[in-house]
């Protein structure tokens, strides 16, 4: 098998089981967070970094909203099995990077594993994952070239793949949908804020031994719990959120 071959096999592979990224993440977390030492931070320096980590986190979510907000139907799936794409779409988000809604992915954990004060393991992670989802951006990149052929080089030659570009932005061609962002992000946010409640009570309970249930933390999570509850039965039991020409 040529290495080219061997690139897109894997990549496809990754690319299935991309969804369990969070779980190992929280299994890593658990002897990082055991064995960094906090005493060297203030509180005032805990602040700043959880402020930050949670800005970076937002920001993740913020470009994952605009691309799915922005793209018909056909793309940007949660497909697992395979890549998918009936269109090619060159404007808005995707006329600055190839890639926003892997962008927007690195940004969400990253502010969580932040949240760690850990150097070193934001360091380690943010490479770990530059691995992982290279090879998943070259499967992908290597199907939509065989689907769209030159318009797909064209584009590619024009637009970073993973940092954007600002100055080559495009008007979007489908309209913005704020629908499209509640019926399909509530469960990524969900997520995200389960992972700081996760970081904040494992602390806690190294450093106290015990948990603490009526935290920010704790009261931001029901919020989204209840949330995401409402979302949900939105979308399975009514057609609030359906639109067409959207996935």
């Amino acid at each position: 098998m040529t290495l080219i071959n061997s690139f897109e096999k894997s990549g496809n592979l990754l690319f299935r089981y991309r969804g369990q990224i969070p779980v190992l993440l929280f299994l890593s977390a658990v002897p990082v967070i055991y064995f960094t030492d906090t005493t060297s931070l203030n509180l005032d320096s805990q602040k700043w970094i959880t402020t930050l980590a949670v800005i970076v986190s937002i920001g993740g979510f913020l470009i994952r909203a605009i691309a799915i907000a922005t793209t018909p139907k056909g793309t940007s799936g949660r497909n697992t099995q395979e890549q998918v794409a009936e269109s090619l779409n060159t404007t808005g988000i995707y006329s600055m990077v190839r890639h926003p809604l892997y962008l927007g992915n690195y940004l969400l954990w990253i502010g969580i594993v932040m949240f760690t004060f850990n150097i070193w393991f934001v360091i380690v992670v943010s490479l770990l994952f530059w691995l992982y989802y290279e090879r998943i951006m070259f499967a992908e990149e290597r199907f939509l070239e065989r689907k769209f052929g030159d318009d797909y080089m064209n584009w590619t030659n024009a637009t970073p793949s993973f940092f954007p570009d600002f100055s080559k932005y495009k008007k979007n061609i489908v309209p913005f949908s704020f629908r499209s962002i509640l019926r399909r992000e509530y469960s990524g946010v969900l997520a995200t804020v389960i992972g700081f409640v996760f970081i904040d009570d494992l602390r806690r309970f190294f450093i106290m031994g015990s948990f603490e249930w009526n935290t920010c933390w704790h009261i931001a999570l029901v919020v989204v719990i209840l949330l995401a509850l409402i979302l949900r039965s939105l979308k399975h039991y009514t057609k609030l959120l359906s639109e067409e020409g959207r996935s």
